[in-house]
């Protein structure tokens, strides 16, 4: 099964403040969305409250400490990254999408076959940071920058790395 971690972060590695996003790209929102459609995201609990629980398409590996959280008819509760590791294994999955906060990306990295990262241009005020990608573990696969317009206020990149 191929570890994916899918994650945008700013120059400074912010990846969130108060528990949410601290922009607004719909060119990211509307990538995310094809990148993460049909498959089966690993998020912890604040995450998929975040996001407003599940999402159409995609099938939701909540990872909680809380023993009773309850998730909708087809997405499932693991209590650690490993859990839901053994799950997507169990579930025969090809690719399983790791989508964070900071603490499981932390925790993912080292396991991950791939990242698959949005880049926003900018410096950012958090309290959510995603790790730092050691460039001797690392290659940069494909990179596609896009300049800032009148709905995306900064300037972005998606970009692939793949583990050396």
């Amino acid at each position: 099964m191929k570890k994916v971690i899918v994650v945008a972060c700013s120059r400074n590695r912010v990846i969130g403040k108060n528990n949410q996003l601290v922009w607004r790209m719909p060119a990211d929102l509307r990538f995310f969305k094809l990148t993460t459609m049909g498959h089966h995201l690993l998020l912890g609990r604040k995450t998929f409250e975040s996001m407003g629980g599940a999402l159409p398409g995609r099938t939701s590996i909540v990872i909680t400490r809380n023993k009773n959280y309850k998730v909708p008819e087809g997405h499932y509760v693991v209590h650690s990254i490993e859990e839901g590791y053994a799950l997507g294994e169990k579930l025969g999955l090809e690719v399983l999408m790791v989508l964070g906060g900071a603490e499981i990306y932390k925790q993912a990295l080292p396991e991950i076959d791939e990242v698959i990262l949005t880049h926003i241009d900018e410096e950012f005020e958090g309290d959510a940071f995603f790790p730092e990608l050691v460039s001797k573990d690392w290659e940069l696969l494909s990179s596609e920058a896009h300049s800032k317009d009148e709905k995306n206020p900064h300037d972005y990149e998606f970009r692939r790395y793949v583990r050396r």
